[in-house]
């Protein structure tokens, strides 16, 4: 029973103490594998999740596969052009289908070579004409819920889930004059972490840590006193920083003519719960998506591309190579940040300390968690 999760009362005596009050989440959150089988059941195998971006599945029979709580799941794009999410597992001796990404025709299983078309209804089974029950048009691949939000390939398991254009409403209002929808990826890759996934998250929500972490790389780029921490909302956070021109790719682009004053250089630190994280620029953005694997290691699906204007622009293939460099290097400096937590978290002398106000957003993220499993 979930009431008798130790981790998960000592979280919800975390959030009960006021903002001002507020200290990290308790150590068991992270290490606990009972805890993350709470996350596993009721938030991740709930909420929307991130499957990349829209554009990166262009033409027909583009596919990417994703597990979600240990559910195969198979994103593509079918013959008219639509998204749709299946169920990556055969029909018949339940094979896994398809791995990786690529381009197919059809689905056709390893296995015993049933095959499906990218609708999910069943095109043909070898040798099945001597059994009586075998009916090719009643089988298909179960469907598995998909949709477009501003470009990205939301997915989720629960069917009654509000549709992100409804539980996101705030987001896109919040970043409309940057028109998220039209930004253009530009490079995807995998790689995992030795973290707990929220130690990740959380990481990405708090500015605090630039200047020592990434002194490097970003961390001069912006200062403490100009980061902005409001609160968040019931299904994200944000902070956003003022940047200079240290990367001008990170400044709208002179043909730019909607945006004025500040807003031309604002970097928008978005986290969609629970596990899109998404920095924004007026000239490019780059993502994270989280799965969690085990209490100690997190999958990391990271990409990035550019905005219109700056894709258009003559020398935008050197500023995204000076940009996919430099991101490279940050994610080495929060790799190695963000995994020193991991192994302080698992110390028996090492406790969680107060909140800086810059951590606000890690604050609502704790709310957000102890909301969603039940008592």
């Amino acid at each position: 029973m979930t009431h008798a999760s130790p981790a998960l009362a000592d979280l919800r005596a975390n959030v009960a103490q006021a903002f001002e009050r507020a200290h990290a989440m308790p150590k068991s959150v992270y290490t606990s594998p009972e805890f993350l089988a709470l996350e596993q059941a009721h938030i991740f195998a709930r909420e929307w999740l991130c499957a990349g971006r829209a554009d990166a599945l262009p033409n027909p029979g583009d596919y990417l596969t994703m597990e979600i709580t240990g559910e195969p799941v198979i994103i593509l794009r079918d013959q008219g052009g639509t998204l749709r999410g299946l169920s990556n597992v055969c029909r018949h001796r339940m094979s896994t289908l398809l791995q990786g990404r690529g381009n197919t025709r059809a689905i056709v299983c390893p296995y015993h070579a049933w095959t499906y078309n990218l609708d999910g209804s069943l095109r043909g089974a070898p040798a099945m004409t001597a059994n009586e029950a075998f009916c090719k048009d009643d089988i298909r691949l179960p469907a598995v819920r998909v949709e477009n939000w501003l470009g990205w390939i939301m997915v989720t398991l629960n069917p009654d889930a509000p549709a992100p254009s409804t539980q996101l409403a705030e987001v896109a209002a919040l970043i409309t004059p940057l028109d998220m929808s039209s930004y253009h990826e530009t490079f995807s890759e995998t790689f995992e972490w030795d973290t707990n996934w929220k130690v990740l998250a959380e990481n990405f929500m708090e500015s605090y840590h630039l200047p020592q972490c990434h002194a490097g790389t970003i961390g001069g780029a912006s200062r403490l006193e100009e980061m902005v921490c409001p609160a968040g909302l019931e299904a994200f956070n944000y902070h956003f920083i003022l940047k200079n021109d240290s990367v001008p790719l990170a400044l709208a682009h002179p043909s730019n003519t909607l945006l004025q004053g500040d807003a031309r250089r604002t970097t928008w630190l978005l986290a969609i719960y629970p596990a899109l994280l998404i920095t924004l620029t007026p000239g490019y953005f780059w993502y994270l998506s989280l799965t969690p694997l085990s209490p100690g290691r997190v999958k990391v699906l990271f990409g990035g591309g550019m905005s219109p204007e700056w894709l258009a622009d003559p020398a935008a293939p050197a500023h995204l190579d000076a940009v996919k460099s430099l991101l490279d290097r940050v994610n080495v400096e929060d790799k190695g940040c963000t995994e020193k937590v991991y192994r302080g978290l698992l110390a028996g002398l090492s406790a969680p300390g107060p909140l800086s106000h810059l951590e606000r957003p890690n604050y609502d993220f704790a709310c957000y968690l102890a909301s969603k499993i039940p008592a």
